[in-house]
């Protein structure tokens, strides 16, 4: 493992740490029921000020990359999360998340032809099932529409990593500036859904803008660039299986603030879902060295790059 590895996935890691607090920000210092507004609140600031910092716009394709990958890890993604995060226990929304390695096996699969292996199905499905046992267990207290929002982010956000891993950045633009573009697009695809749909701003109390202020600084603009940043240096599998950490996180910072309670067979799932995404990130970490068949695709100086979005580590 390249000596800077394991510090590279511990910053990484501090992305979905991060995003796991979302759920008890939302549901204790936000306005109820207003999830575009929080994800236009969330998204469009920080854009702003990383644009600014990076002072670098989008030039040809990069116009259209750049608004696709807004509108899915962005655009769509925040207010289907924030939807999930004000109808769900936050520990139960974000365990749903623990099914994005699936979802990133099936798009690799589908955008880039890339042959699912048995082991990376294998560790999708056993999160699944984790998740589904979390999901099953309170199906009477659960709200579907909440459970099909926390689904649909994971899924476009699944999709929004495997396209950032598919496209690269180009030549000379840093992941500053690329996380700028995407939250600045996100944002303002979210705005006219958001006046339209929820009309005017809320008012706002004081510890309602510290929740935006919270979301907006630490928990996009900083985590976004860790993400991306990550992205861009690991393979889309094993970022991908630092997404149980935000569900952990959410679990923990629910019981521990909010008194929420899971039940032994919750718990059962959100460990076999951890273990099976924590695995997989493991094997990963200790096999990169193996040779394989990685997917070539086009740098950002134009010459061919291997990149293995299944990860070394998960071939059979």
């Amino acid at each position: 493992m390249p000596a800077g590895r394991p510090a590279l996935i511990a910053l990484t890691a501090l992305a979905p740490v991060s995003w796991g607090t979302t759920y008890a920000v939302t549901t204790e210092f936000l306005p109820p029921d207003r999830p575009l507004f929080t994800g236009l609140a969330r998204a469009l600031p920080a854009g702003l000020l990383l644009l600014a910092l990076a002072r670098v716009l989008p030039r040809g394709t990069w116009w259209w990359k750049a608004a696709v990958l807004g509108a899915l890890n962005i655009g769509a993604f925040f207010p289907l999360l924030f939807l999930s995060a004000y109808r769900l226990p936050g520990g139960t929304a974000a365990a749903v998340g623990s099914v994005g390695p699936l979802f990133v096996v099936g798009l690799s699969a589908l955008l880039l032809g890339q042959r699912p292996t048995v082991r990376s199905v294998l560790t999708g499905v056993v999160a699944a099932t984790g998740v589904s046992l979390v999901v099953l267990e309170a199906a009477g207290a659960l709200d579907a529409l909440g459970v099909a929002a926390a689904l649909a982010s994971t899924a476009s956000m699944s999709a929004g990593t495997v396209l950032t891993k598919r496209w690269g950045r180009p030549d000379g633009v840093g992941p500053l500036a690329l996380t700028g573009w995407q939250l600045t697009a996100g944002g303002l695809l979210i705005a006219p859904l958001a006046l339209l749909a929820e009309g005017a701003p809320p008012a706002l109390d004081a510890p309602a803008v510290g929740g935006y202020l919270y979301l907006a600084l630490a928990n996009t603009a900083l985590a976004y660039w860790l993400w991306f940043r990550g992205i861009g240096r690991l393979s889309a599998t094993q970022v991908t299986f630092l997404g149980p950490l935000s569900p952990l996180t959410a679990a923990v910072v629910g019981r521990a603030a909010l008194g929420e309670t899971l039940t032994p067979v919750q718990l059962a799932g959100m460990a076999l879902a951890f273990g099976a995404t924590a695995a997989g990130q493991l094997v990963s970490r200790a096999r990169t060295a193996e040779p394989s068949a990685p997917f070539s695709s086009p740098s950002r100086n134009g010459r061919k790059d291997s990149m293995d979005l299944t990860g070394p580590a998960l071939r059979r």
